[in-house]
This record gives C-alpha cells, sequence and structure tokens, in this order.
C-alpha cells in the first residue's frame, strides 16, 4: 500500500461530514474502502464500520472513532499538512489503523487476528458506538485511535461528568428583595468550585484533579416565572466516582433541578506488557524517543479499557493541542510514520 493511497484515504475521508449522530455516509464509505483494501468489512446495528482480518493469533481490536464536532477548516493539503476537521481528532489516528492493516496483508505478515472499528458517538457524551461492541469482543489487545504524536503512547484518560441545572421561580421586581434566578446558579456553580477546591488541595499533577467548568447558561421567563439553566462539565481524577459525586452535588441543588449524564470514571492503563514493548520498540526503530502520556479529556479507552482488562494503549498520529479547533490539521510526515509504526507493532504483537 503507498503513502499516496494512505494520504487519499485520508483527504477522502475528511471531506465527508461525520458530525456525532450523522456518521452513516462516512461509515458506509469507510466500510467500502476496507473491503477494498482486502479486509472483510460491514457496518453494525448502531453504525459503527468494523473491518476484521486474520485467522490466527493473538486478537487484536483497533478501536477509532470516525465522528467529530462541528466546525473546522476546509480540507485541503499544503506544504506538506491536511486539513479538515477530524485530521486529528480523530480521522487521522482511524486511517492509520486502515492503512497499517491493509499494508500487513498486502505484505502477507499479519500475525494475528485483527478487529479494526470507526465508532459512532465518541465526541457525543453516550460513546455509543464503543457501549455496543463493549461485550461483543475479549481483546488480548487493544489500541484506541487518537492522537498522541507518532512517538508517544497514552496511558490514561481521566472520567466525566456532566451537570444539567435548571431552577424556576415566580417573577418579582428586580428592586424588590427576592434574588434573581441567576444569582441562585451562580451560588451552585461557586459550591461545584468550592468542592473541586477542596478535593485538589494538595495535588498538583492535572491528572489528580477534580476540574470544573461552566459550559453554558442562560435565563428566561414566560411573564408568570422566571427560569435559568446552567451545563456544568467536571473532569473526574480516579479518586472520584462519578454516581457518588453525583450524590454530593444534589445536596447543593438548593430546589433547583440537577439532571446527570455521562458517568464516567477516570481511567489509566498499565505500562509493562507485550503490547506498550512492541510498540516501544518499533518507535525506536524509526528513530523515535518513545514517551508516555496521561490525558485530561476522556475517550473511549474510559468504555472499554476496564472491561476488557487486556493491554491498552492509545495511539495515533496528530497533536491534541489542535483538536476542536478552527485550524486542525496533520502533518502528513508524522501520519505516515504512524501508519509505519502501527504495521511494526502489529507484526510484532503475533510472535
Amino acid at each position: 500500500m503507498t503513502d499516496e493511497v494512505c494520504i487519499e484515504l485520508l483527504q477522502s475521508l475528511l471531506a465527508i461530514c461525520s458530525h456525532s449522530g450523522e456518521e452513516a455516509e462516512a461509515a458506509a464509505f469507510l466500510a467500502g474502502r476496507i473491503r477494498e483494501l482486502g479486509l472483510n468489512a460491514s457496518v453494525d446495528d448502531v453504525g459503527n464500520a468494523v473491518g476484521t482480518a486474520g485467522e490466527a493469533g493473538p486478537l487484536v481490536v483497533l478501536l477509532g472513532h470516525i465522528d467529530t464536532v462541528p466546525g473546522g477548516p476546509e480540507v485541503a493539503l499544503r506544504e506538506g499538512k491536511l486539513y479538515g476537521r477530524g485530521a486529528v481528532d480523530a480521522k487521522g489516528p482511524l486511517a492509520a489503523f486502515v492503512c497499517a492493516a491493509a499494508r500487513l496483508l498486502e505484505q502477507g505478515r499479519l500475525p494475528c487476528r485483527l478487529v479494526l472499528i470507526g465508532a459512532v458517538e465518541e465526541e457525543a457524551a453516550s460513546s455509543r458506538g464503543a457501549h455496543f461492541v463493549v461485550d461483543k469482543y475479549a481483546p488480548d489487545f487493544c489500541v484506541i485511535g487518537e492522537p498522541s504524536g507518532w512517538d508517544r503512547l497514552t496511558l490514561g484518560y481521566k472520567g466525566r461528568l456532566l451537570v444539567h441545572y435548571r431552577r424556576a421561580q415566580p417573577m418579582a421586581h428586580s428592586a424588590g428583595e427576592a434574588r434573581a434566578v441567576a444569582e441562585h446558579a451562580v451560588d451552585f456553580w461557586r459550591a461545584v468550585q468550592a468542592r473541586a477546591d477542596a478535593h485538589n488541595t494538595g495535588r498538583a499533577r492535572l491528572f489528580e484533579q477534580l476540574v470544573p467548568s461552566l459550559r453554558q447558561i442562560r435565563t428566561g421567563g414566560d411573564g408568570t416565572h422566571d427560569w435559568v439553566e446552567a451545563l456544568i462539565g467536571l473532569r473526574l481524577p480516579e479518586a472520584v466516582d462519578p454516581y457518588a459525586l453525583a450524590d454530593e452535588l444534589g445536596q447543593l441543588a438548593e430546589g433547583a433541578e440537577l439532571r446527570f449524564e455521562s458517568h464516567c470514571r477516570a481511567f489509566r492503563a498499565d505500562r509493562n506488557n507485550a503490547l506498550c514493548r512492541a510498540f516501544l520498540k518499533s518507535i525506536r526503530a524509526r528513530g523515535g524517543q518513545p514517551g508516555f502520556l496521561v490525558k485530561t479529556g476522556t475517550a473511549d479507552m474510559n468504555v472499554v479499557g476496564p472491561a476488557w482488562g487486556c493491554p491498552i494503549v492509545a495511539y495515533g498520529p496528530g497533536d491534541s493541542a489542535l483538536d476542536h479547533t478552527p485550524d486542525e490539521h496533520i502533518e502528513v510526515a508524522e501520519y505516515l510514520r504512524a501508519i509505519a509504526v502501527l504495521a511494526d507493532t502489529l507484526a510484532l504483537l503475533g510472535g
């Protein structure tokens, strides 16, 4: 499989809009291309694109995601950089999976049973695609398709909890004694911040901290009642259970309605296993100095990692600082180098 074909595959995938919940066209395209490259391929019942290959050896699942957030630059190849929404997060890593698998098949050196998944709705709170496959496979190894840089491996992601806040109260004159409904929402936000500050005392590393963010707030009224709605996101460290935290926050609501979403625990994998050793050897063979990362976001690793209990890392080309940005792009040279590392790693796992 030539470099030109690898570049064309990613560029074509970037050109297909696939916002979370709207991935059908991209999944059908990817399944078709996977089939053309020699793997078996289909689209499963929730819309994941799935490719399979190999009849013997360990079972390896390569789990990427095909959905993106909205926006992003126009798809273009300029000065060795490929621009487009998803170039980094995470169609670039997903296309690298496909190319590495196809290259090994073409060379007749695929030593394992391979399942390649382009999952849906990773960018949404549901992680619907990952939840659908979690009880369908029992892999020996798993690689999650997320940007780490070609010479880095991601071992862990923070957890997540979303809080939907709503409070309504009878209208009152602004000159009266009654507090405005928006002030109550501010009180709740400050209480959430205080809860996070209490946890974070003495914890300098960001991965160990509880980090809240006020994502939305709006007010309105119908002539009889005023209301305020807010959305608060919390990134959770390993020490914080999302269900216990939800119970705590419920006690701070003071008459407001709270709805919780995406109860996702943090997850960190072990680094002392055959998967990591194979990656380290492959990266060094390509001239890199490998290293390990933990991320402050959340990924499908949080869903499948605890359930599968196998050696697992997240790997893929791209600079995660460009995730979701107007300038999202991937260095073509890095993309091609990551494909080579992935192919070498898969070959080693069969040994």
